[in-house]
Formats: structure tokens, C-alpha cells, sequence
């Protein structure tokens, strides 16, 4: 079982306490989003994180790669279920 994404996000904020600017509307989106087939105002989850993920880059280290493999799982996920 995956966890919900508003956790992975608060994770993602104590192990990138500076994140790249591009990055920091979708981590706060990622807050309010339970799973990736969720809503996000007029915006999917799976594209909230996509997003994220696209601009995190500079986020790196062993915890970085952890969190963003979470991300990447919940995506795959939510697209196999074709939402």
C-alpha cells in the first residue's frame, strides 16, 4: 500500500527545506492530494505530480530518490487504473 501523497509532500518538505522555486506550488498542492488519481482544483493529481516531479531536479540525495520513487509508484498506480 502506497501512503497518501500529502504525506510524501511533507516528507519532501523536512528533507528539502529550500526547494526550487518551480517546484514549491505543486509540493503545496501535493499537501491536499490523498492519492494521485485525486483532483486538484481544475488539475489532476497525476499532473500535480508529474509537475513536481519535472521540477525537482535539483532535489537530490538517497531521501530524494526515496520520495520521488514513492511519487513515480503512485503515478504508475493511478495510470494503471487509468485515472
Amino acid at each position: 500500500m502506497t501512503r497518501p501523497i500529502s504525506t510524501i509532500a511533507r516528507d519532501i518538505r523536512r528533507a528539502w527545506p529550500r526547494p526550487y522555486f518551480g517546484a514549491v506550488p505543486y509540493l503545496g498542492a501535493m499537501t491536499a492530494l490523498e492519492s494521485a488519481s485525486d483532483p486538484y482544483g481544475a488539475d489532476s493529481g497525476v499532473s500535480v505530480i508529474s509537475y513536481f516531479l519535472s521540477n525537482a531536479a535539483s532535489f537530490k540525495g538517497a531521501d530524494a530518490r526515496a520520495l520521488k520513487a514513492e511519487l513515480k509508484a503512485a503515478l504508475k498506480t493511478a495510470l494503471a487504473e487509468g485515472r
